[in-house]
């Protein structure tokens, strides 16, 4: 079999799904397209860039395989794969692993009986294996007007916390030193399950994220939160932070300052609410790491509703942050909005964005010069240890720097002294 695996952290918690469910009945993974009997592609359907980039890379495996099953989130889209290439053998949405099997079954007969493979406890990953990202729902709520994740994974499904406790311990007893928490919108766990009580080790545990978050602190692995909406009961997680049961990060989308265009978006909070929050977050957890996307260039934003974003950036001095020029994405109900802005401003507003954000950012890490941190390792390269703080998520943050950080290695903890700041790392010896 072969794989191809594209999209968001979640998309690759369904390919480690089906992995998994491929290697329990036997199959074997080629790394190549030559040496596969079959190859699926896990895509990604969320913006017009991505949908190219999976059209293109299922011409590339049927090319070079001509037997080819697609799933993920650009096979809900209604017929575009199949009009693009109706020679692919099945397409399924998202979060689909058994349609996927039920299409590998018809197309290439299982190997083996699935109760006597050996599987590795913690599944078939495809991170490194110190971390792991833990999906701890389906699906979303909210109904954005550029977004159309809704459309594609439904709404929101809690797993039961159960499960998700059993899976983290399998994790972190398999060596994962760090667990990644994701869905589509975090702080809702629960919600469609009105928070029932479930049970871990015997003991009553509530499907929410407060409860969640304590009860990961306790398995001794780091635990980071990505896509957290700030709705009120996310204070509750910031003692937990404070008191180091889990990561001083929180990755939450704000999108805009504007309050305007987030009305526009239909985005939850206003950005003086977000403000005030943001304070209050660090004065309870000063080492709290803020991490943020935004979108400039949406239909009708003006340039002093730029401008707005811009003070909200100085004014909340985010540690990091990513931004997109708005794209029209098919199906999306911001399609429809008038005032629709030229291709030139987006990319300016972009550009002055990024320039804006790089000023708070060489701030904020060159206040840490001289401070001592831990930092997790996750390369080395010709003696320099690629390791990332408490502050820096993989792939998407920066990195630090470790220089005599002798018999390091994948997945060492470190105790390091920073020793100099660029705009987006850190520079460190250990301590």
């Amino acid at each position: 079999m072969g794989f191809v695996s594209l999209g968001c952290p979640k998309a690759l918690v369904d390919s480690e799904s089906i992995l998994t469910q491929l290697r329990a009945e036997g199959y074997d993974i080629a790394p190549s397209y030559e040496g596969s009997d079959l190859v699926v592609v896990n895509t990604c359907g969320f913006i017009d860039a991505a949908v190219e980039e999976s059209l293109e890379a299922i011409g590339e495996a049927l090319a070079a395989n001509g037997k080819v099953i697609v799933t993920g989130c650009l096979g809900a889209k209604g017929d575009v794969v199949r009009q693009a290439h109706p020679k692919v053998l099945a397409v399924t949405g998202p979060h689909a692993t058994p349609e996927v099997m039920a299409a590998v079954h018809a197309h290439l007969p299982r190997p083996h009986d699935p109760f006597t493979d050996l599987v590795p406890p913690q599944g078939i990953r495809l991170t490194p294996r110190h971390y792991a990202y833990l999906k701890i729902s389906e699906g979303c709520n909210h109904r954005c007007t550029f977004c159309i994740i809704p459309s594609m994974r439904g709404d929101l499904v809690s797993r039961p916390v159960g499960d998700v406790m059993k899976e983290a311990e399998s994790l972190v007893a398999a060596g994962v030193k760090e667990l990644l928490v994701i869905s589509q919108d975090t702080s809702a766990y629960g919600v469609d399950v009105k928070y029932r009580t479930g049970f871990w080790g015997g003991k009553p545990l509530r499907t929410r994220m407060t409860e969640l978050c304590a009860a990961l602190g306790e398995l001794g692995a780091w635990v980071r939160l990505h896509y957290v909406y700030p709705y009120p009961h996310v204070d509750e997680v910031i003692p937990l932070m404070a008191e180091g049961k889990i990561l001083p990060y929180l990755d939450v989308p704000f999108q805009h300052a504007s309050p305007r265009i987030l009305k526009l978006m239909k985005r939850p909070a206003a950005s003086e609410r977000n403000l005030e929050r943001i304070r209050a977050w660090r004065a309870a957890c000063p080492d709290l790491a803020i991490r943020s996307t935004f979108i400039v260039g949406f239909p009708g934003e003006t340039e002093a509703e730029f401008g707005e974003l811009l003070e909200f950036l100085r004014e909340a001095k985010l540690d990091r942050v990513g931004c997109f020029a708005y794209s029209p994405v098919e199906g999306a109900k911001a399609n429809e909005l008038p005032g629709a802005v030229a291709e030139a401003v987006k990319q300016e507003r972009l550009a002055r964005f990024m320039a804006a954000q790089a000023v708070v950012s060489r701030e904020r890490l060159a206040a840490k010069v001289g401070r001592v941190i831990d930092v997790l390792v996750d390369d080395v390269d010709d003696g320099v240890a690629i390791a990332r703080s408490s502050a820096d998520a993989p792939e998407i943050d920066g990195v630090v720097r470790v220089t005599g950080a002798k018999r390091a290695g994948p997945g060492d903890f470190l105790r390091v002294r920073v020793r100099g700041a660029t705009e987006h790392d850190l520079e460190a010896v250990p301590a």
